[in-house]
């Protein structure tokens, strides 16, 4: 009798043990999600090894490549579909084997496990914000500060406010200044005749215009950005006697993560959920399930 008691135990405890058995690892997990990249189809960790390698400078602290590798995975999610992802390079960006060889060159194979590891070594977390992916925004350069979802992209993401950047002042190229003949900036404008006149320029609360008045002809500030190949929205424009200088501040649209921001904070002692944490507000981190 006692015999008998004790195989039923035995079975009743198996089948409590594969009830709760875990899910997968990293691996398994993300085999089972394929991404369509322009229509080319691969692996979810191939597609985040272009991403990592291609956004970030593998250089970099390895705390702030983890930090990133976490943030490209939770953008990469928010196009799952049915375990596929739908995305294009426009939305990250991708670099294939050939062209990180070519980028790192006697680095590659370094360079390459660093990557490699960075995805691995976050098991798979992805960031949310009540139980759901954040949009997680990222960009290289912040100007002091980082800007709010609202102002850049006209969504309303609590996650995504304000933060102070300040340290980043002190990158390489933090400061650019590019000068355009007059003939150019009214042909790219469109703008004829070329007598600029520029007046009601808007900032929002992290200086970056949001609007100004060109002859009369409003603005958006990255709309500019865009036509005059900016890097942020973060300007002055001086009308010079025989030229137009352009003076920017930051790189990007400065939602989100500033990834040489996340690189000092490594510096000094952050780690990537502390990095992440600092950059998108009131968030958690947690293991993505298929």
């Amino acid at each position: 009798m006692n015999n008998k008691i004790l195989i039923l135990i035995i079975i009743v405890l198996m089948i409590i043990a594969v009830l709760i058995k875990p899910k997968e690892n990293i691996e398994d997990n993300n085999k089972e999600i394929r991404v369509l990249l322009d229509g080319q189809d691969m692996s979810f960790n191939d597609y985040l090894t272009g991403v990592v390698g291609c956004e970030m400078p593998a250089s970099f602290n390895y705390e702030a490549i983890k930090a990133q590798a976490i943030a490209s995975r939770t953008f990469a999610l928010n196009y799952i579909d049915n375990n596929t992802i739908k995305i294009t390079s426009k939305a990250q960006c991708y670099s294939n084997s050939p062209t990180l060889k070519e980028k790192w060159k006697d680095n590659y194979d370094k360079y390459l496990n660093i990557i490699k590891s960075s995805i691995l070594d976050t098991n798979n977390l992805v960031i949310t914000y009540n139980n759901s992916l954040i949009k997680s925004y990222y960009f290289a350069i912040s100007n002091g500060k980082t800007a709010t979802a609202k102002s850049v992209f006209n969504e309303e993401l609590p996650y995504l406010d304000s933060v102070d950047t300040s340290f980043d002042q002190n990158v390489n190229k933090f400061e650019v200044t590019n000068n355009y003949s007059y003939e150019n900036f009214c042909k790219l404008l469109n703008i004829s005749p070329c007598n600029i006149n520029i007046s009601n320029i808007i900032r929002d609360d992290s200086n970056r215009i949001l609007s100004l008045y060109i002859n009369n002809i409003l603005y958006e500030g990255t709309t500019l950005r865009k036509i005059l190949s900016l890097r942020s929205t973060d300007f002055e424009i001086k009308c010079l006697d025989d030229q137009i200088e352009i003076t920017t501040k930051g790189y990007g649209h400065g939602v989100g993560m500033s990834q040489y921001g996340a690189n000092y904070l490594a510096s000094i002692g952050y780690n990537y959920q502390e990095i992440l944490k600092y950059f998108y507000k009131d968030i958690e981190i947690n293991k993505y399930i298929v």
